[in-house]
């Protein structure tokens, strides 16, 4: 993006947060290929015979956010936090709605790790992610924010830094730290070594 649509965008986003409707409008043609980016990652680590396609998850996204009226973002990394947001529900709810168990049955596939995409991709359901990080919500919420930020926001390490107005070396090491600790949850075998971490 070009540093002028940058200003259009936190301008847009400024309007919106002050109550203009039509600045929403007017910035969804802005953001939405973003969003559109954000739901194919997340969609393309689920595993075959989910029925979501990233428009429909972009769209539900942009649906959530016009029924939320004007919300106070700082600019374009802010406005994707908020967007990270609502494509963890989205993504939480549709896994409920198809009826599946709390754990597998069939249930929505993601991967944790981007790495692991291409690696031969370890697999835990959204249902199981969003248990285990509503737990680590509660244990460190900056971690978790982080972890929603990164996983379902597809900000970059920088963006997430910006956010939570932490340095980019706290980002990346809260990630780390926070990816092992989920591994654990998820595994059922929470190691010594990510509690500790933790506890830092």
């Amino acid at each position: 993006m070009t540093a002028e649509s940058l200003r259009d965008i936190s301008g847009l986003i400024a309007a919106w947060g002050r109550g203009d409707e039509n600045a929403l409008r007017s910035l969804m043609p802005l953001i939405y290929p973003e969003l559109r980016r954000i739901a194919r990652r997340r969609l393309g680590r689920c595993q075959a015979g989910h029925s979501f396609e990233s428009a429909a998850l972009a769209n539900e996204a942009y649906l959530k956010l016009v029924r939320a009226g004007g919300v106070r973002c700082e600019g374009r990394v802010h406005f994707l936090a908020l967007c990270s947001q609502i494509i963890r529900r989205i993504l939480v709810d549709h896994a409920r709605n198809r009826g599946y168990a709390k754990r597998g049955g069939g249930a929505v596939q993601v991967t944790l790790d981007e790495g692991a995409v291409a690696a031969g991709a370890r697999q835990v359901d959204v249902l199981a992610l969003d248990e285990a990080l509503a737990s680590l919500f509660e244990f460190d919420r900056r971690k978790g924010r982080v972890v929603e930020l990164r996983y379902f926001g597809g900000l970059s390490v920088a963006e997430t830094a910006e956010v939570l107005k932490i340095s980019p070396e706290t980002a990346k090491r809260d990630w780390k730290v926070a990816k092992a600790w989920l591994f654990g949850e998820l595994s059922g075998k929470k190691s010594a070594l990510a509690r500790n971490a933790l506890d830092r």
